[in-house]
């Protein structure tokens, strides 16, 4: 007797849609749970090679903080492509121009780094503002707490 593995299928996938505040949340925590959703790694039905994640939808990206003085310290790197296209930023300095771009790029480094990691990178929605023209997907909202409180 043979038990066959369970894989979910295309149609049994309904995606949900999260809203998360990122008001006063630490980066490197929010941006690992946001990874799990997006991954699908919260559900019972997870399957590595497969998309069963939902959709994040993160709101206030210019509020989000960091500890210790990654604030002038941590260094953003983009390069043109051409010889000595490397520009480098200051995490201040790239929050104060394009904040999302901040969670975007924590988010995927922690995606996969194949096909599958660059489609479930689409699943992930970063806005400045309280505000998202996602009324529509009628999204939950999470809470996730990314303050340690020090306690045992």
């Amino acid at each position: 007797m043979s038990t066959k593995t369970f894989l979910p299928s295309e149609a049994s996938l309904e995606p949900k849609w999260y809203v998360i505040d990122a008001a006063d949340q630490r980066l490197g925590r929010l941006a690992c749970e946001v990874a799990r959703i997006i991954r699908g790694k919260n559900k019972p039905i997870y399957t590595p090679h497969i998309d069963t994640g939902d959709f994040v939808i993160i709101v206030n990206a210019e509020k989000i903080q960091v500890t210790g003085k990654k604030r002038t310290q941590k260094l953003y790197r983009r390069h043109s492509g051409r010889p000595g296209g490397m520009k480098i930023e200051t995490f201040d300095k790239l929050q104060a121009r394009v904040p999302e771009r901040i969670i975007e790029q924590a988010v995927k480094g922690m995606l996969p780094k194949n096909a599958l990691g660059r489609n479930l990178f689409t699943k992930l929605k970063v806005y400045t503002g309280p505000d998202h023209p996602h009324q529509a997907q009628k999204p939950e909202t999470l809470t996730i707490n990314t303050i340690p409180t020090g306690g045992n």
